[in-house]
């Protein structure tokens, strides 16, 4: 009889309480996991991070003025077509 009244012990949900504490301790512990896993992290330097900015913003252009040209040449394709 003590075993019945055990089980029905672990089956019950715990408490508002509890339940919100739960949460708030799997927050913190996800920032303290990412904390570590940022410590590992091989940070770029200067110079590298310069490199990279100017590799992103060469490729914006570039692609700025294909998308313009396509565009362009798109805009005159419809008007040659509503003409005819």
């Amino acid at each position: 009889m003590a075993k019945a009244a055990e089980n029905t012990n672990k089956s019950a949900k715990p408490g508002f309480g509890a339940r919100v504490s739960n949460f708030f301790k799997g927050i913190g512990r996800s920032f303290k996991n990412m904390y570590h896993e940022l410590k590992k992290v091989t940070w770029p330097t200067r110079k590298e991070l310069l490199n990279y900015s100017v590799v992103v913003f060469v490729f914006l252009i570039v692609m700025g003025v294909i998308i313009g040209v396509i565009d362009t040449g798109a805009g005159a394709l419809v008007n040659l077509i509503v003409k005819l």
